[in-house]
């Protein structure tokens, strides 16, 4: 009994050694495959009214993905409106001067002046003569002569507002009122910039893959509502340690396997960077050295138009 037992134990440790002395068997290269990536986000914050596409679909560039409602911009525009009609009249108030009536207004209270200016100056004089032959107080005469330089003064102002309005309005006046309508008109124009941005247009080519609100939902400014990829831009990324990297070139042409469907793919490597993070490998068990430094290698196939609809993020195989 004894003697089966040290057999059986010689067997375990035989096998034991044999296991140690083998040499793990290498792992191939796998990656991932990749699309670029498109969101379109609305410019204006809205409560979603309609949705026009359903994901998977492919929309292109010009489609209407979806609608909102915009209430807050549709009562600026009106506001707009408003300041842009009033800034416009004050425009061409200040270019056309001066009415008639006020032109005739202005004429009657500057005769009225003048009459009043030819009674204070006759009054004047006389107060002077009787004064001179001291017939006159001095407080008199102080008190004529102040309403004569009072009619002058009111007669002056009357001859130079007239003159003004006759000349016309300040060039620097009909540019200020100009500037104020062209602003109410930036501001209308903005407006109605943010009106039209409740449709969300695809600006290009897109295979939807997420929708993340539904109808009756409030879409905010700068948010993804639609997410996808852009047709025909498969490529591949692996990442490979720094003992395996001399293998590869920037340039060169590589063979790949997908996983999933056996297809063989012919690629160029396009760029070789360096990893910053452990997290952004893509090998699923890394059998390299924790020092060693990882690369990323990415690979655009040969003819993308032919590989059909292969599948995002499945697993690829570099040879």
């Amino acid at each position: 009994m004894k003697s089966k037992v040290n057999k059986i134990l010689s067997l375990i440790t035989l096998f034991t050694l044999i296991n140690c002395n083998q040499q793990p068997a290498e792992r191939a290269i796998e990656g991932k495959t990749r699309k670029e990536l498109v969101t379109f986000s609305p410019k204006v914050t809205g409560r979603i009214l309609e949705i026009y596409v359903e994901e998977g679909q492919t929309v292109k560039a010009g489609d209407t993905l979806a609608k909102l409602d915009v209430p807050e911009v549709s009562a600026k525009i009106a506001q707009a409106k408003g300041a842009t009609s009033a800034a416009r009249a004050q425009a061409q108030m200040a270019r056309n001067g001066a009415t008639a009536d006020q032109v005739r207004q202005l004429k009657a209270k500057q005769k009225g002046l003048q009459e009043q200016f030819q009674y204070a100056q006759k009054a004047y004089n006389r107060a002077r003569n009787m004064y001179r032959d001291s017939l006159l107080s001095p407080q008199n005469y102080d008190e004529a002569f102040a309403k004569f330089q009072g009619a002058k003064a009111q007669l002056d102002a009357a001859n130079a507002e007239l003159h003004d309005v006759q000349t016309g309005t300040r060039f620097e006046k009909i540019e200020m009122a100009e500037g104020q309508a062209n602003q109410a008109m930036g501001a209308l124009q903005e407006a109605n910039v943010a009106y039209s941005e409740r449709y969300i247009i695809a600006t290009n080519d897109m295979e939807i893959e997420t929708i993340s609100l539904n109808k009756g939902e409030l879409a905010t400014a700068g948010f993804a509502l639609f997410s996808g990829y852009i047709p025909d831009t498969v490529y591949f990324r692996f990442t490979v340690p720094e003992s395996k990297i001399s293998h590869y070139q920037k340039g060169g042409n590589v063979k790949m396997l997908v996983n999933y469907n056996k297809k063989e793919i012919s690629g160029r490597i396009v760029s070789i960077k360096q990893l910053a993070k452990y997290a952004d490998i893509t090998t699923a068990f890394p059998d390299y050295n924790p020092e060693d430094a990882v690369y990323e290698i990415k690979v655009i196939p040969e003819h993308r138009n032919q590989l059909g609809n292969l599948l995002v993020n499945s697993n690829v195989i570099l040879k």
